[in-house]
């Protein structure tokens, strides 16, 4: 989905394709046609924008046949889909029983995420659209926070200058400029944008012409960052935003109350890893890498509780949970709601569907699909209400 804003620019709206565990390039096509296609009809659009996740079974195949890559673009073209940013950060197995701490590897220390990620800033600059030049795909903020040290943050630091020239080398071979965006989680080494600014302005770290940021607002929220100061921070840094995921963590306001910690425990589920965060009394926060650790007593409870869940847009959880969905809508009025827009590139990332509480979940294509397209919706909305005009 485009959308014109006041100053002229486009902005484009997405939805991740990582909720869909397509592994191979088979896969991939054939989600494009059991949920892209129905997300875009129902939303009654002739062109739909994904972000998509190509793992890296189907992105090596993709980069070693341009056949397949041909094959690829049509499919996308046929269906009225257009891609103009990747997700970058799983590298495979993502639609596993059990992902937890494997999506960070490999880390930008391993040359294999150096390969991969470079992969697909290649496959992205022939993905675009005719009209579009620019480009983003998001990445792991690094690595997780163990085991790190000064001689890997070097290591990782020289990939993404490495990285960099290839970026350059892309454009100047396609014209197309494609950008990556570190994307800051908790519990990596890059957990906050704060964080994120001292690694990337550090002595010897990439170029920000290139290399910036990928801003999800459920890990803004789930550490309780500010949006506007958090964006100010960066802009006045002179880090880029390259791209925003818009996303709402789950929120506890009372989690000492028995009834608060018993609708907690329904989302603590053994896919995917929810870092649970609470502020602590002498500032900052303080923390679990998992929900589950969280409720077994590792997390005081004296103050609100926000898990890395992504709860669905539209829907937040029943009372006595909900999600800080008023952040994600903080951040956007900063990002695109000012006199430009600080990033062009929006998409929805709500991986978790299937991870939800059983009586929460899709059981069908058709319901997934339904949801898709709802969060998107709201998404639109919010945009079109920053007075920002929706194009055909």
């Amino acid at each position: 989905m485009r959308f014109r804003h006041p100053d002229g620019s486009t902005v484009h709206l997405a939805y991740c394709t990582n909720v869909h565990p397509a592994e191979d390039l088979d896969g991939v096509v054939e989600q494009l046609r059991l949920y892209c296609e129905p997300v875009r009809r129902r939303l009654g659009r002739d062109r739909l924008g994904i972000g998509l996740w190509l793992a890296r079974d189907a992105a090596r195949t993709l980069s070693a046949d341009p056949a397949e890559l041909r094959k690829l673009r049509t499919a996308l073209d046929t269906r009225g889909l257009e891609v103009v940013t990747l997700n970058g950060f799983p590298y495979e197995g993502f639609g596993a029983q059990e992902v937890k701490y494997r999506v960070y590897k490999p880390d930008w220390t391993d040359p294999e995420r150096l390969e991969h990620t470079t992969h697909l800033a290649r496959l992205l600059a022939a993905l675009l659209p005719d009209d579009i030049s620019d480009g983003s795909v998001s990445t792991l903020p690094l690595a997780w926070r163990t085991p790190f040290d000064a001689e890997r943050a070097r290591t990782a630091r020289r990939h993404l200058t490495t990285l960099a020239q290839r970026l350059d080398a892309i454009q100047e071979l396609t014209g197309r400029s494609v950008r990556i965006g570190l994307e800051p989680e908790p519990g990596c080494t890059v957990e906050t944008t704060g964080q994120a600014i001292e690694a990337l302005t550090a002595p010897g770290g990439p170029p920000l012409d290139r290399i910036g940021v990928c801003l999800d607002t459920c890990h803004l929220a789930t550490q309780f960052e500010d949006p506007h100061t958090a964006v100010d921070a960066l802009t006045a840094a002179g880090v880029p935003v390259v791209k925003a995921q818009l996303s709402a963590a789950l929120h506890a306001e009372d989690p000492a109350r028995p009834g608060v910690r018993e609708a907690l425990a329904a989302f603590a589920e053994p896919r995917f890893l929810h870092q649970t965060r609470t502020r602590a009394p002498e500032g900052g926060v303080h923390g679990t890498d998992d929900l589950d650790e969280a409720l077994a007593g590792g997390l005081g409870d004296t103050g609100p509780w926000r898990s890395h869940f992504h709860v669905p847009l539209h829907a937040p959880p029943e009372p006595p949970l909900t999600s800080t969905l008023p952040v994600l809508a903080d951040a956007l009025a900063r990002l695109v709601g000012g006199p430009a827009p600080l990033t062009r590139h929006l998409e929805v990332e709500t991986y978790t569907w299937q991870a939800l509480p059983p009586e929460l979940r899709p059981r069908t294509r058709d319901r997934l699909a339904d949801g898709i397209a709802a969060e998107l919706a709201l998404a639109r909305d919010l945009l079109t209400d920053l007075g920002l005009k929706e194009l055909p």
